[in-house]
């Protein structure tokens, strides 16, 4: 069993403090032990067994408290990157950190002589400023919450979501291909359209667009948004409420009924 020694754990806690009091117990033992050959058997033990105590019991309160406090601000300084990078409403990344990390992998996958693939989708929902309108912004935001947990809720754990605008979605998939992307995407469109949202008792059905890109070697976070969202712009543009993909990667949209080749 691996002892984790991350700055938030307890196991570096108790580590550097019973490292740290044997080494002061050593030094105090070398440094008194030229004194031993000139002491009688009684002051001997006596010496011994204050250079024993003194630093167990002073260097070790001493080092468990520091690395105590050491702790609290390691846990409390990645509590506040995770708020930092954290929309307060829905839960998943801003946007500021989901554009961070999606660039951070692309990065990483254009210095690697394998090409690796992937793909972006760009969320957003139908028709949200009436839902505003009619039912009020506080049923505005129990919508956003909603669509967000339904987008992770077709997630794998290495997929990144994030809220990139006020009613609009990103999701990138690492290692996937054209036609599970857009498997995922579809999955996203039908669990968002068939929830319950019935704010006050009124029946308010919820619809999504989609559109998605993918890519199979080097690339950018600019380039893929651009392409995603074009796909968006005609998913809008033919209606809502279906999912479209850039021709040149994924040739594939899916409408409520029927499903089209552009």
């Amino acid at each position: 069993m691996r002892l984790d020694l991350s700055p938030t754990s307890w196991g570096r806690v108790i580590a550097v403090t019973v490292a740290g009091t044997a080494f002061f117990i050593a030094v105090a033992f070398f440094v008194d032990s030229f004194n031993f050959p000139y002491l009688s058997p009684e002051a001997l033990w006596h010496a011994e067994l204050t250079d024993l105590l003194l630093p167990l019991v002073l260097g070790g309160s001493f080092l468990f408290f520091l690395m105590w406090k050491i702790r609290q601000l390691a846990i409390a300084q990645r509590d506040l990157s995770v708020i930092a990078a954290t929309d307060s409403l829905t839960a998943v990344l801003n946007r500021g950190a989901f554009s961070m990390l999606v660039e951070a992998y692309l990065e990483q996958t254009r210095k690697q002589e394998q090409p690796r693939s992937g793909a972006l989708l760009i969320i957003d929902a139908d028709h949200f400023k009436s839902i505003n309108d009619r039912l009020g912004h506080d049923s505005g935001d129990q919508a956003l919450k909603l669509i967000a947990q339904a987008i992770k809720g077709q997630l794998r754990g290495s997929d990144i979501v994030g809220r990139i605008g006020g009613e609009e979605f990103g999701v990138f998939l690492p290692g996937v291909d054209p036609s599970q992307s857009w498997l995922v995407a579809e999955g996203i469109r039908r669990r968002i359209r068939e929830m319950d949202f019935s704010p006050g008792g009124r029946a308010c059905p919820l619809s999504v667009s989609i559109g998605g890109t993918s890519f199979s070697g080097p690339t950018t976070y600019e380039a893929i948004f651009s392409a995603a969202d074009r796909r968006l712009y005609a998913a809008k543009s033919n209606g809502r409420d279906q999912v479209s993909f850039d021709p040149a990667e994924a040739s594939l949209v899916s409408q409520p009924s029927v499903a089209t080749v552009h």
